[in-house]
Order: C-alpha cells, then structure tokens, then sequence
C-alpha cells in the first residue's frame, strides 16, 4: 500500500537531484599531444610551436610576434548564469629576426581583472516616437491602400506599372 508512495518520493528526490548536477563545458585550445607548457625558450620557434600546439587562438593585435592559447571552463547548474572555474592563458613571445622563442607566460583566473565597463550610449540624431505619434504620424501618408500611391517612395521608378 505504501510502497507506491515511496517509490513516487523516490523517484522525484532522483529527478531534482538529477536537475541540479552541473553541466561542464569545455572552450579554447584543448591540448592532445602537447602541452604549451612544454614549450621552452630559446629551443622552439614559430614553425616548431605551430607544429607541436596548432594555430593560436589569438595574435596580438599590436604585435604578430605574441601568440595566446586560451583554454577554460565553465559550469552551468540549472538555471543560474554559467561561471568559470578555470581558465588557462599561455602567451607565447617570439623573437622578431630569429622567430625563436623569448618566453612563455602563463596566466590563470587568478590573474584576471574586472572591468567596470562605461554603461553610457552614444546619442544618435533624432528622437524615439511614441507609440500615439507613431500611429498618428502614418495619418494621411498613404499605406499603399490606393493604386498609385507609393509611386514617389524610395526605389520605385516613376510611372512604373509592372505591379
């Protein structure tokens, strides 16, 4: 008698429990046979490194001669927003006449800062219509109701009949 009752608690205290495991997700360069780690300086260069690691994920914009690998990870649990619990960056300099390797750098979360980003917009010429000016304002224009009426309207050639 009570057993479906204990089953039917069972089974939902499983299915929440299921609902709110972390999902795991995984970006950026993820290293199978190297590991930019193993990158020495002064030994590797730009052909030796692209060999071993691939493409990087990025090049500095103001200089060809930095190479980064990012790798991180997220977790989502639920609904919440997703939030990174490791990221991994490894810079990479090479010199400029020998493309030999200068140095390897890597950086973790840790090492991340928080930009207070300026929330204000640039004004844009105009103004935004309210919705009464919006349907007052089509008053008298013309909807293309009449033939002919759309005849001045932009990238519609005078006197052309062909609709």
């Amino acid at each position: 008698m009570f057993r479906p009752a204990i089953f039917a608690a069972l089974a939902l205290a499983l299915t929440g429990a299921v609902a709110c495991a972390p999902i795991t997700t995984y970006s950026g360069f993820q290293a199978i046979d190297a590991n930019p780690k193993d990158i020495k300086a002064g030994t590797d260069t730009k052909s030796t490194v692209r060999g071993k690691l691939g493409s990087p994920s990025t090049v500095s914009t103001f200089d060809n001669n930095i190479w980064y690998y990012f790798d991180q990870t997220k977790q989502t649990i639920s609904f919440k927003r997703p939030v990174t619990t490791r990221r991994d960056i490894t810079a990479i300099t090479f010199n400029k006449e020998t493309e030999a390797v200068e140095s390897v750098n890597q950086f973790s979360l840790k090492d991340g800062k928080i930009i207070a980003f300026n929330g204000r917009e640039t004004p844009t010429r105009g103004r935004e219509l309210s919705i009464m000016e919006q349907l007052i304002g089509s008053v008298g224009r013309g909807g293309g109701l009449l033939p002919n009426s759309d005849e001045d309207t932009p990238g519609n050639r005078p006197g052309d009949r062909r609709r």
